[in-house]
């Protein structure tokens, strides 16, 4: 299984809260964190298969934050 991870605008859990839905129908709920104390507030899906990068990203436009691979 490979993970993906992004570096994201994410900054509090209020921000969480509004991206879930966004990332729940994307990446699967409960299969995907932001690690709000890392300075980059990476995104990690854990168990990326059959998920697009470009999917995240477009999930998190959505909810009006922007993501980068990294």
């Amino acid at each position: 299984m490979d993970k993906l991870q992004f570096k994201t605008t994410i900054k509090c859990s209020g921000c969480i809260e509004k991206v879930t839905p966004f990332l729940n129908e994307t990446a699967g709920q409960k299969n995907w964190e932001v690690d709000l104390q890392d300075p980059a507030k990476v995104l990690t899906i854990p168990n990326s298969e059959n998920i697009t990068s470009a999917s995240i990203i477009k999930a998190l436009e959505d909810a009006g934050y922007k993501a980068e691979k990294i």
